[in-house]
């Protein structure tokens, strides 16, 4: 017998070296046709735009990438271990499956839901989630030219995903 609940995933996000006090969390909720995703999060960076060669720092890129890992690494270049953007059909960059919206800071805060029809919830259990330092330009192959990877968080089961 099918349950009338829906699978719920959450990603505790956690900012690492280069943006410490990022946090918050991604909740993904299986709806008719796709999947819902809600973010929260605080201690975003403000909005810096560029400086001569300086690149700007935000909006913030955010993607679900390869792997449920968010090991640091190096400080400089941190969560290199989650891997690329997951892109399970092989498409361009901008049409990933784990492409989503870029994250604006308001006083430090992000918060949005949006729908993707590119997955259901039991697709990315297990994979992470991770905010850049730079807009994403959905242009450049083959992750966006989003920058830095400042937070992580993994995917994992919340409720009725077994």
């Amino acid at each position: 017998m099918k349950s009338k609940y829906q699978c719920i995933a959450i990603a505790n996000i956690r900012g690492g070296p280069i943006s410490p006090k990022i946090k918050g969390v991604v909740f993904i909720k299986d709806v008719p046709g796709g999947a819902w995703v809600y973010v929260n999060m605080q201690g975003l960076p403000s909005y810096q735009p560029t400086k001569e060669d300086i690149a700007p720092i935000g909006p913030f890129g955010f993607h679900i990438h390869e792997f449920g890992n968010c090991n640091i690494g190096e400080s400089d270049n941190p969560f290199k271990d989650a891997g690329g953007h997951w892109n399970p059909t092989d498409q361009p960059h901008g049409n990933h499956a784990g492409d989503f919206p870029v994250l604006f800071s308001n006083n430090g805060r992000a918060i949005m839901a949006f729908f993707t029809n590119k997955f259901k919830v039991r697709d990315v259990i297990g994979k992470s989630i991770i905010i850049h330092e730079n807009l994403d330009d959905y242009t450049t192959q083959p992750s966006g030219n989003a920058g830095r990877r400042m937070a992580c968080g993994i995917i994992k089961p919340y409720y009725n995903c077994i």
